[in-house]
C-alpha cells in the first residue's frame, strides 16, 4: 500500500524536534512537502530531512494535487481559516491543539466540512501512547474502583517574548498551550464532560497571558483538579484517585520516546509499577489518522470531542473573570 502523502505548513520547531523524524519510521505515512513564508526556511527542513518538496507559501503547499493531507502545527488563532482552506483544496486535515481559540469557531469549522468527504482531526497525541490507553482500560475494567478525582499538573519556565506561547492574541497562555491537556486527559479517563468549572488565573505583569491557572471540573460524582503554569519549574504529572486504588501516569504528556513508558498501579491487591516498550506517540497518531483516510472510517476522536474540550476551555476562563462556578452545556 502507497504511502499517505502529507503537507506540513510551516516549520515550526515543534515538528522539527518531535514529529519528523518519528515519521521516517511510518509505513502508513510520508511527510511529503513543507511550505514555509520564507522559502528558504522550507528549503532547509526539507533538504535536511529528505522531505520532497518545499514551497514558499501555503497555498503553493494546497495546491499540489500529490498532497493528500495536511498537517497543521500554526498558531492557534490561524488554525480556523487554514482547516478551511485545506477543506477547499480537498485535502484532510490533522490540526495541532487546541483546535481553535473558542468553542464558537470548533462549531463553524464542525458546519463547514460536516457535508464534505474530508477529515478532520485535533492531534492530541499522548491519547495514542499505550500507557494511556493502559490506563483508561484499567479505569473502565474497575481496577481502582469509582474514580473520585484526578489531579494533573503541567508546567513549564518560558519567558520569551517572542514565543508565540507567550502573547495573547495568538492563543498564547497557559491554559490554551497546556491546560488543554489537563481538560482532555480527565474528559479521555471519565469518558464523559464535565458539567461546571471554576478557575483563578494569575495574569503575566508583561505578556498579559494567563501564566498559573488552576481549576476544578465537576463531573457530578467526580472531580477533575488541574493547575498549569508557564512560569513555573518544569514538571507535568496525572494522578487517578478512585475508591479502591490509584493510577499515576509516568511522564503522562511529552513522552520520551527513546525510553519505557510506564503507569503505577496501586490498589488492595497490587503496587505495580507497568511498563510499555518504547513507543512514539505522534507516529503512532499519524498512522491511526491515515488508517481512517484509507479504511474511509471514523477517525479515532472526533469534532464533537473537540468542541467538549473547547467548550471546558471557555468556561474555566469565564470562571477566572466572573469568580463564580460556570455550566458547561
Amino acid at each position: 500500500m502507497n504511502k499517505m502523502k502529507i503537507g506540513v505548513l510551516g516549520v515550526s520547531n515543534h515538528f522539527l524536534t518531535r514529529i519528523v523524524l518519528p515519521l521516517m519510521q511510518s509505513d502508513k505515512v510520508e511527510i511529503y512537502g513543507i511550505a514555509s513564508r520564507n522559502i528558504e526556511k522550507a528549503k532547509d527542513a526539507a533538504n535536511r530531512f529528505g522531505i520532497k518538496k518545499h514551497y514558499g507559501s501555503y497555498d503553493d503547499l494546497l495546491q499540489d494535487s500529490e498532497i493528500e493531507a495536511v498537517f497543521i502545527p500554526l498558531p492557534n488563532h490561524m488554525h480556523k481559516d487554514w482547516i478551511y482552506k485545506c477543506i477547499d483544496a480537498e485535502k484532510h486535515v490533522l490540526c495541532e491543539k487546541p483546535l481553535t481559540m473558542n468553542a464558537a469557531e470548533t462549531v463553524e469549522v464542525m458546519e463547514y466540512v460536516k457535508n464534505s468527504k474530508y477529515k478532520v482531526m485535533e492531534a492530541f497525541m499522548y491519547r495514542f501512547h499505550p500507557k494511556w490507553q493502559k490506563a483508561k482500560d484499567l479505569v473502565d475494567l474497575g481496577y481502582i474502583g469509582k474514580v473520585t478525582q484526578i489531579h494533573t499538573v503541567f508546567s513549564y519556565n518560558n519567558q520569551d517574548p517572542t514565543n508565540i506561547r507567550n502573547i495573547k492574541e495568538v492563543g498564547g497562555g497557559a491554559l490554551m498551550d497546556i491546560g488543554c491537556y489537563a481538560i482532555n486527559s480527565a474528559r479521555f479517563i471519565l469518558g464523559k464532560a464535565p458539567l461546571r468549572a471554576i478557575s483563578l488565573m494569575t495574569e503575566h505583569d508583561v505578556f498579559k497571558t494567563d501564566s498559573i491557572t488552576s481549576s476544578i471540573l465537576d463531573f457530578g460524582d467526580s472531580r477533575a483538579l488541574f493547575t498549569t503554569s508557564t512560569t513555573s519549574f518544569p514538571q507535568q504529572e496525572v494522578k487517578i484517585y478512585g475508591t479502591s486504588g490509584m493510577i499515576s501516569v509516568t511522564i503522562p504528556f511529552n513522552d520520551i520516546s527513546e525510553i519505557k513508558g510506564a503507569i503505577h498501579l496501586i490498589n488492595s491487591q497490587t503496587n505495580q509499577i507497568i511498563e510499555f516498550e518504547p513507543a512514539n506517540q505522534y507516529l503512532i497518531m499519524f498512522d491511526a489518522f491515515a488508517d481512517a483516510i484509507n479504511n474511509n472510517s471514523d477517525l479515532p476522536f472526533s469534532l464533537q470531542d473537540s468542541l467538549e474540550n473547547m467548550k471546558t476551555i471557555d468556561a474555566v476562563f469565564e470562571s477566572a473573570e466572573t469568580g463564580a462556578w460556570v455550566s458547561i452545556k
